[in-house]
């Protein structure tokens, strides 16, 4: 056999060091001869004249149709060697061995059989769809997972959110109910006065005859001059100061400090002089006191210029209610009889502004007069108008006709300058002509000097079924308006709640 031929391919060797495929291995089949295979070949040209050979092999061993037989040429019995083709390995091609020229079955080596690629195609998707389902169901718990977790998160945020609000809300209400308190213990009280040099505007402030540096106190802080209603008074007691005021209207301003307002009212530049200062809800005894104060006119000469009604076109018995409330500065020489005139003039004004017919005049300031001592804000005037119309309803089965007003109770029994809100269980059971808790209907006459608003509530009142209102905060002047007497009841017990709860002199 001759030599291998010189390998002449650049790329021999690189075609040899190729990797054999791989292949499923076959079970070894039982033990035979076997030729050994064939070289690899060196080159291009031995793979090419391999694989020539082997193609010729499978078209030898393909089964032929039967044809006519011919006779077979003899040959020499010698054997002739035949290069072995070479087929790539792993690749189950039958390999040919050498043998002689004319045998009708050579000898072949069979390869093992590759497992179908089909098959591994098959078994590797059904192993992707598990480890595709065991990923799905990894996901969805995570994802189920995700949503417990946010869940939760929502929930737990939820609860803070409400503590918080518990919190909030609670402190709240202990700091609107116990500020002062709270600020007292805590070293945080604002100051009760206020600072010199933030005073602003102008107002007038009354002093009447047997003022006290208490009562002052409180007038100034009405008047917007102080900043607490203790401010003027605790100002008194520190510096151990006792003046004497002079009763009169005094022009002071507005923000100004306790010991800047003493100043001012000891000043008689800033008396002004012949003025009065009638505020609204004033009586006719109380508003006499006043225009003597301010206008330094005897106050006989003022109860003698009021003594007969008919000399100022008044047909009342009495001048109640008929010194409308307001500023008044008169000039010199003016005479007692000149001034109770203008003060009636300023109310038929009133009266005729708000539609009042003649006739009705009298009853009108009546009802206005109760609801100026009644209500506590202008807002609650109407509503107060409103409740006693329908209990002056003679068919009410509840009310019967009668008012029940503690003011109509107090002015008659002389109370009503006491400056409480409820009545004495005296004057309650005391039978007079302004007592509404015995006798129905309106009282005989007013019982104080009504204002602008007062009358025009009194002429309109507002709509509703009220017939009980009490105010429930001093303080505040709330005021809760009921149908019936289990609900007025309730709020009864309101303001004794709060007058328990405060020390307040109107309870």
């Amino acid at each position: 056999m001759p030599d291998t031929p010189p390998n002449d391919d650049p790329f021999a060797d690189l075609f040899q060091k190729l990797p054999t495929p791989a292949s499923t291995p076959a079970p070894n089949p039982a033990p035979r001869s076997v030729t050994p295979p064939a070289a690899v070949p060196g080159s291009r040209r031995a793979a090419r004249e391999a694989a020539e050979a082997e193609r010729t092999h499978e078209d030898a061993a393909a089964p032929a149709a039967p044809v006519a037989s011919a006779p077979t040429p003899q040959r020499s019995a010698e054997t002739v060697e035949t290069p072995e083709p070479a087929a790539p390995r792993g690749a189950g091609s039958p390999r040919v061995t050498r043998g002689l020229l004319d045998d009708p079955e050579p000898a072949v080596d069979p390869a093992p059989v590759a497992a179908p690629r089909a098959t591994q195609g098959v078994e590797a998707l059904f192993a992707a769809d598990t480890h595709h389902d065991d990923d799905r169901a990894r996901i969805e718990r995570h994802q189920r997972d995700r949503r417990k977790s946010r869940i939760a998160g929502w929930v737990v945020f939820a609860v803070i959110l409400a503590i918080l609000g518990g919190i909030v809300g609670g402190g709240f209400y202990v700091w609107t109910t116990y500020e002062d308190k709270i600020r007292a213990f805590m070293g945080w009280e604002e100051p009760k006065d206020y600072e010199d040099g933030i005073a602003e505007g102008d107002v007038s402030v009354t002093i009447v005859s047997g003022d006290t540096g208490s009562s002052i106190s409180t007038t100034l802080f009405q008047s917007g001059v102080t900043k607490t209603d203790s401010a003027f008074y605790d100002y008194l007691i520190k510096t151990a100061q006792n003046p004497t005021f002079q009763p009169g209207v005094y022009a002071l301003q507005q923000k100004m400090s306790s010991a800047a307002a003493l100043k001012a009212l000891q000043d008689p530049a800033n008396r002004r002089e012949n003025t009065a200062q009638l505020p609204e809800g004033l009586t006719l005894e109380s508003t006499l006191a006043r225009v003597a104060d301010g206008t330094g006119t005897p106050l006989a000469d003022l109860q003698a210029a009021v003594a007969d009604p008919s000399v100022y076109g008044v047909a009342a018995s009495s001048l109640e209610g008929w010194l409308f409330p307001a500023t008044y500065t008169f000039d010199p020489g003016t005479t007692p009889q000149q001034m109770i005139q203008t003060m009636v003039d300023r109310t038929v004004q009133s009266l005729d502004a708000a539609g009042v017919p003649v006739d009705q005049r009298e009853r009108i300031l009546t009802i206005a007069s109760i609801i100026q001592r009644e209500a506590r804000f202008t807002a609650d005037f109407y509503k107060v108008s409103r409740v006693i119309e329908n209990r002056l309803d003679p068919d009410n089965e509840e009310t019967h006709g009668l008012l029940q007003m503690d003011s109509t109770a107090q002015y008659g029994y002389n109370e009503i300058n006491k400056g409480t809100a409820s009545s004495s269980a005296e004057a309650l059971e005391n039978d007079n002509p302004w007592n509404t808790y015995l006798h129905p209907g309106l009282p005989i006459g007013p019982i104080a000097n009504p204002g602008d608003v007062a009358i025009d509530a009194a002429m309109h009142p507002a709509d509703g079924p009220w017939l009980y209102f009490v105010t429930v905060n001093l303080e505040t002047g709330e005021t809760v308006f009921s149908t019936t007497y289990a609900e007025h009841e309730k709020a009864v017990a309101q303001w004794q709640e709060w007058c328990s709860a405060n020390d307040s002199d109107d309870c």
